[in-house]
Parts: structure tokens; C-alpha cells; sequence
């Protein structure tokens, strides 16, 4: 609404002043002419005439003396509108064209005349946004393409797994019952991979062609914390992870409980993809100053700050080098942060050393909290 505003008012501004100088034009000129016709009047007074051209022309002009001011007036008032009506049209010209090239910006800068400084610099401000935004696209896609050319050359490598293992089982009836089974669980974990990656493949496509809605219910937080955490029992303890809640008791919050629980899957997923083995992942939750408060916190590698900036950006991969086995599409973080944000909070990430934290803030409750509780990783509950 401000911006709007300074937009009219410089508008106006320049309306403001071609009228100003436009008047000034014509009252000048008007001057200029009087002026002129008193002073030729005067001169001629002073010069005795004797009959002649310039005495018969003098005499005419005098007879038809109206005739002869209105035209000046009028052809005064012609020129001086042209110049001042030609000017906004230059401007316009000039408007348009850098207009033409925002349809395409380059590095160039836009130049305007000097009466347009203030929409000079709005329009290389677009500019530049625009050159932004269309770095941000080409990125995207890159990183999209990159992410799905990789997982199509993942699943030839499991795919290839159950077919070999299948084909043993049909061609060799007569294996002993322990290599079957063996067999049979390798090609069992290499169609569950698959499974893996296909489904990445449907998250790509509807993180870009759907619209979230939400659909919202009033549900505790720190409840929802608890049953994720305990349904990720089995890759904590593959990984030997510990997983700590120290949560504010209730966390209401009006929510589409299905979504806030993507939210927390992705964050809990993530921190267990990039988890130094055997420490501890950590989850707090307040109410705070009218705010919910949840921090994810986890021991791994540093991370430089120009990635620390870039971990909510679509497909990408803390570490690119990891293959698509070790972690996902890099969607996870991006669609959390849309989420969160449809939800009015906000999110963000923190390093310190080999301590990373993600951290939620969500409009909060105004049901009065009780003391906090911590759960542990095998989900026992302890008050402190």
C-alpha cells in the first residue's frame, strides 16, 4: 500500500511540474510578446515614415492589429504545446522500450532521461529481480534435471538385482532353503529401493504441479512429535541415533495435522540421513511470547554458510556427492519451508561446529502450557 502510494505521488510529481513549466511557457511567451509589440510600437513612433512599402505594410499590420496578436497568440500557444506534449511522449517512448527489454533483461542497465531517475531506478530494480528469479528457475531445473537423470540411473542398479536373483530362484528349483531366503531378501531390499526411488520420482512431480491447500483440525504438537519419533525407532536404531523430546505440554495449534506431519517426518529424515553415527538428535518445544517454538538439533558435519543459505532450495543436496541411495531428491527441506510458511511461521537453519538446528516458529496457543516433559528414543516419558 505504501509503495503504491510513493508510486502516485511521484507520478504527480511529475505531472505537476510539465504543467507548472508548461504555463510558465506561456505566460513567458505572452510577456515576450507584449513586450515586443510596445516596444516595436514605441520605435516606430520614433522614426519619421514617409509613404512607401514598409510605411504601407506598417499601415496594414496597425489596421488588422488584433488579427495580427491573436495569431501570434495562437501560433505561440501551438509551438509551446507541441514541445510540452512531444516531452511525455518521449518519455513514454522511452518507458516502453525499457518495458520491451525487462521481457528479456540483460546485465545492461536501463538509462532514462534525467527527469525519470526515480522510475529509472524502479525499473532496474525489476531488472535485476527479474535476472534473479529467472538464475533461481535455470538453477531449479538444472538441479531437477541433475536429481532425476541420477535417479534413473539408480534404478537400473536395483531393478537389475531383482531380476538376476528372481532369474536364480526360477532357473535353480533345487536350492538349499537358506539361499533362497538369502536370495529372496536381496531381491526383496532392491524392489523396496525401488519403491524408493519411484516415489521420489511422484514427489518431484507434485511439488511442481500441485497447490497445497490446507485443511485444518486443532491438534497437540508434542503429541505428534511423540508418534513420528516412535515411528522412526527402526532407522534410529539402524544408524544407533538416539532421539530426545524435551516438549512444553500441550502445543495447540491450528493445523492440517497431515501436512505439520510431513513437516516434522522431513526434518526428523533429514537429521537422521546426516547424523554422525551413534550421537543423539534432539527435539525441544516451548510456548514462547505467544509463539510455538520447535528446534530440531543434530551432530554432523559443518556446514559452510553459502550452503547453509541454500538448504530450503529445491533439489538441492547438502552433499552432492551422496548418492541418491543415502538421501533423497532434496525436496524434503523445500517443501517443509512451504508448508511451515502456508501456516504462517517461518523456519530456518543453524550451524555451529558439528551442531546443526533447524528452527520452527509457529503463531501459538493460548491454552496455558504445562511443565515440560523429555521423551527418550525408545519413547519412555520422564517428567524433569
Amino acid at each position: 500500500m505504501g509503495k503504491n502510494k510513493r508510486r502516485k505521488r511521484y507520478r504527480t510529481h511529475i505531472a505537476n511540474r510539465l504543467l507548472v513549466q508548461y504555463v510558465a511557457a506561456l505566460c513567458a511567451y505572452v510577456m515576450l510578446l507584449a513586450v515586443g509589440l510596445i516596444a516595436a510600437y514605441e520605435i516606430s513612433m520614433m522614426i519619421p515614415w514617409k509613404p512607401g512599402p514598409m510605411y504601407y505594410l506598417l499601415s496594414w499590420v496597425k489596421e488588422y492589429l488584433l488579427f495580427w496578436i491573436l495569431f501570434g497568440l495562437g501560433l505561440g500557444w501551438l509551438v509551446i504545446s507541441y514541445f510540452f506534449l512531444a516531452r511525455p511522449l518521449r518519455y513514454l517512448d522511452e518507458v516502453l522500450s525499457a518495458a520491451e527489454r525487462l521481457a528479456h533483461p540483460d546485465e545492461t542497465p536501463i538509462h532514462l532521461s534525467d527527469a525519470m531517475e526515480k522510475a529509472e531506478n524502479e525499473l532496474n530494480q525489476i531488472r535485476q529481480q527479474a535476472l534473479f528469479h529467472a538464475r533461481a528457475a535455470k538453477e531449479a531445473e538444472q538441479r531437477k534435471n541433475d536429481m532425476i537423470m541420477y535417479l534413473a540411473h539408480d534404478l537400473k542398479t536395483p531393478l537389475t538385482s531383482v531380476i538376476g536373483y528372481l532369474s536364480l530362484l526360477k532357473e535353480e528349483p533345487e536350492l538349499p532353503a537358506q539361499t533362497r531366503e538369502h536370495y529372496t531378501g536381496v531381491a526383496l531390499e532392491k524392489a523396496e529401493r525401488l519403491e524408493e526411488l519411484i516415489n521420489e520420482f511422484f514427489e518431484i512431480t507434485r511439488f511442481n504441479l500441485t497447490h497445497m491447500e490446507l485443511e485444518k483440525a486443532r491438534v497437540d504438537l508434542a503429541l505428534m512429535l511423540e508418534q513420528i519419533v516412535s515411528e522412526f525407532q527402526p532407522m534410529l536404531q539402524e544408524k544407533e541415533l538416539t532421539c530426545r523430546l524435551q516438549l512444553t505440554r500441550p502445543l495447540m495449534f491450528d493445523c492440517d495435522p497431515d501436512k505439520m506431519a510431513r513437516v516434522f517426518d522431513n526434518l526428523l529424515r533429514n537429521a537422521c540421513s546426516y547424523s554422525l553415527e551413534g550421537s543423539e538428535i534432539q527435539i525441544t518445544g516451548t510456548l514462547e511470547e505467544g509463539k510455538i517454538r520447535l528446534v530440531f538439533v543434530n551432530e554432523g558435519r559443518e556446514i559452510p554458510q553459502e550452503r547453509l543459505d541454500r538448504v530450503f532450495e529445491q533439489f538441492f543436496r547438502l552433499d552432492a556427492s551422496r548418492s541418491t541411495g543415502n538421501g533423497g531428491a532434496g525436496l524434503g527441506l523445500a517443501i517443509a519451508k512451504e508448508i511451515v510458511e502456508l501456516h504462517q511461521g517461518s523456519i530456518r537453519a543453524e550451524s555451529s561446529g558439528h551442531t546443526i538446528s533447524f528452527v520452527l516458529e509457529l503463531p501459538g496457543s493460548e491454552i496455558p502450557a504445562e511443565a515440560p516433559k523429555s521423551i527418550a528414543g525408545k519413547g519412555e516419558i520422564t517428567d524433569e
